[in-house]
């Protein structure tokens, strides 16, 4: 027990029960008159709703650090005291220790991270608890490093017209933080000799440069690496490509993949789970059982002969596109009742399904760098002469499960142009397939341009252009070429909209070429200071995603009842205000051990103070609790506990104040009185000394008020 600051102070330490006394009528020496007596019943706090409702001060401001740096996460908070506060992750308490610990006070929590790694990234929620209330806030920390090396060595091309094209894929993990650009360097002569690397370019925003051969030296070997950089810094380089001659212009072979027509694809690989169903077959997971190389592979079915040939073509295929941006393959097999096409293994999902998650970034900024990757690699398929003819969001796979880098797969419908021979084709998906193929005329590259407009469109807006109530009526409004942009691109750049405005054109001549769009002012200004960085609405996109989803299962009706379900939901969902806002289910856990923590006997933060007042007038003595549960309160004059009349009233307020008021106070007034809390926990008392001064009766109708101390 403890009292407020004061020149004396009167703490009894005495124990007593209240209880009825046996007479029926007794004097009061407080109030000086008879009373009847009956059990004095403790005073509990008023809920007067003046003290705030439990709520965080602030939003909640994410962190990011770099690797060894110490990071903070705090939040601040106003409550009615007690509050207690503890912090969550991964769905367990953090509990102190050397590297992580948390610093709580009744104003704010603290977070603290010693020196940040990797491994501390992600997010953290702050649960606090005061008597009445709880609510809780989610930050998330973001620990950047450096990002690993482009993982192999840059591939050397050669264009008609002389300049070399390099290319290269983005590195398996980016540090936790967006890939700015790439360093490309260059070595003169062999890699065996003396020499050092030397900058070539210094900030190469995309996955390919053009190299001009009066940036190189003539009759010299000529060595290609790249570095990736972010926020964090300048990755270690990627292994040198092997030594090019400027004076050979050769192009270095890629690894020639050959069908094994003697062996099973079981011979080489087990085969784990399955990964996908399609009208070619299926696709599983696969791993060399060798090296434990892990890869995707594509079984087709083979019993026909119809089936063998589209299954032998499209390998064919895929042996001329070796590029970063499209999935490789990296063997075959063809025995009697199927063909099996081993690939590379991408860990990432759809771009679409990418986009949606909030962890990832989605402004028109890295919507054009999307869009860049894709042109990569369907610019090289055009380079080879040959036509995809299936571009759509399902066919833009991500690498990995957590960098941006997209490939390009499932060439099942791309074919090889011949220029003496007319292509026409009568295949494609309804929403992105161009006006030409509709109305059975020759496809060319620029068939392709018209997908990658449409891609474009949907990955801004999330609306796809053509989309009709029916396939029908989809097809009709691709073949009039009739869309206009919606009120989504209210926030989008004229740039992205004339890109767009530039494939999504019915005169196939007048298409941009992969050339020219990413040679496009809004390619042009990636990265740059007037590139726009706000956050584009998910919430399109994710109709978009559920409706592509129904549609596949052959179930648009009942797409549009959930959709519209769904609407609903979003609409009844709101995040509400950080005081009310319900708790997740770690959180009502920690709750239990946050009420646990709350608990305590009573205690007088302030105490009271000893007075003196003249005959008639008011006295006032105050002091403030705390504790919980909320404790009881009973005055006491001298041991006599005190009852509320016209001459005592007694005020516990919701903030903990308690006030013992005493009207017209008399000299056999003056005393020791003392507040007595109590709760489950125990009790606590605190007193103070009264001292009445006779002047003599003050007239009845002035009314004198002696101010004391307040609590405040």
């Amino acid at each position: 027990m403890s009292g407020g600051g004061g020149p004396r102070r009167y703490v009894s330490t005495f124990s007593m029960q209240i209880k009825p006394p046996a007479r029926s009528n007794q004097s009061n020496s407080a109030t000086g008159v008879a009373v009847t007596q009956k059990e004095v019943i403790p005073k509990r706090r008023t809920s007067s709703g003046t003290v705030p409702l439990l709520q965080f001060e602030n939003p909640a401001q994410n962190v990011t650090v770099k690797v060894g740096e110490a990071a903070c996460l705090r939040c601040s908070f106003t409550g009615s005291p007690p509050v207690v506060s503890c912090w969550i992750r991964h769905k367990e308490q953090i509990v102190d220790g050397p590297e992580v610990w948390t610093e709580n006070s009744a104003l704010w929590s603290s977070l603290l991270v010693a020196s940040a790694a990797p491994h501390h990234a992600g997010r953290y929620t702050c649960v606090v608890k005061d008597r009445r209330s709880s609510a809780q806030q989610t930050l998330t920390l973001s620990v950047i490093e450096r990002p690993q090396p482009p993982p192999s060595c840059p591939l050397i091309s050669q264009l008609p017209d002389g300049p070399l094209v390099l290319s290269w894929s983005g590195p398996c993990y980016d540090g936790g933080s967006a890939v700015l650009g790439y360093v490309v360097e260059v070595r003169v002569g062999g890699l065996a000799e003396p020499g050092g690397w030397s900058e070539l370019v210094a900030q190469c925003r995309s996955t390919s440069l053009r190299v001009c051969p009066s940036q190189l030296q003539p009759q010299n070997l000529h060595s290609f690496r790249v570095r990736a950089f972010n926020t964090a810094g300048l990755s270690e380089p990627s292994a040198p490509s092997p030594p090019l001659s400027m004076e050979q212009q050769t192009v270095p072979e890629n690894n020639v993949v050959t069908i094994d027509l003697y062996n099973h694809v079981t011979h080489h690989y087990h085969v784990l789970e399955k990964l996908g169903v399609g009208k070619f077959g299926q696709v599983f997971k696969l791993s060399h059982k060798e090296t434990g190389e892990v890869c995707a592979g594509k079984f087709y079915r083979g019993r026909r002969a119809k089936e063998r040939e589209a299954a032998l073509g499209e390998i064919q295929l895929m042996k001329l596109l070796h590029h970063p941006k499209l999935v490789q393959c990296l063997a075959a097999y063809d025995s009697r009742m199927e063909v099996v096409m081993v690939m590379e293994y991408l860990a990432g999902e759809e771009l679409f399904e990418r986009i949606v998650d909030e962890a990832f970034e989605h402004t028109e900024a890295a919507s054009a760098r999307y869009m860049q990757q894709i042109l990569e690699g369907v610019a090289h398929m055009h380079r080879q002469n040959i036509v995809h003819l299936d571009l759509k969001p399902e066919n833009i796979v991500c690498v990995d499960a957590t960098g941006t880098h997209v490939k390009i797969v499932d060439f099942g419908l791309a074919r090889l142009l011949d220029p003496k021979v007319p292509l026409k084709v009568m295949h494609g998906t309804p929403e992105f397939v161009a006006p030409e193929v509709i109305n059975y005329e020759p496809v060319t590259f620029a068939t392709d341009m018209w997908s990658i407009g449409v891609i474009c469109y949907i990955l801004l807006s999330g609306d796809s252009p053509f989309q009709g109530h029916s396939d029908p009526e989809t097809l009709a409004l691709v073949t009039a070429a009739q869309w206009e942009f919606d009120d989504s691109f209210d926030e989008i750049s004229s740039d992205a909209e004339n890109f767009i405005s530039s494939l999504l054109l019915k005169d196939t001549r007048r298409r941009m070429s992969c050339a020219d769009a990413l040679s496009h002012h809004w390619m042009a200004t990636l990265g740059s200071e007037g590139s726009s960085s706000k956050s584009l609405s998910r919430e399109k996109m994710k109709r978009f995603l559920a409706r592509q989803k129904w549609k596949k299962a052959g179930k648009a009706m009942l797409a549009l009842k959930r959709m519209t379900h769904l609407s609903r939901a979003e609409s009844t969902t709101a995040p509400p205000s950080p005081g009310d806002s319900p708790l997740s289910p770690e959180a009502e856990s920690a709750l239990q051990a946050l009420e646990l923590e709350m608990q305590g006997p009573p205690r007088f933060s302030v105490g009271l103070v000893d007075q003196e007042a003249p005959e008639g007038s008011r006295a006032r003595l105050c002091c403030r609790l705390t504790g919980y549960p909320d404790p009881e309160v009973v005055w006491l004059r001298g041991v006599e506990p005190l009852t509320e009349s016209s001459r005592v009233q007694i005020e516990y307020e919701e903030d903990g104040r308690c006030t013992l008021v005493l009207q017209r106070v008399e000299a056999h007034d003056s005393a020791v009185y003392t507040c007595r809390a109590s709760n489950a926990h125990g009790d606590a008392l605190c007193s103070a000394k009264l001292s009445v001064e006779e002047t003599g009766r003050v007239e009845q109708s002035v009314q004198q008020e002696v101010v004391f101390p307040l609590c405040d």
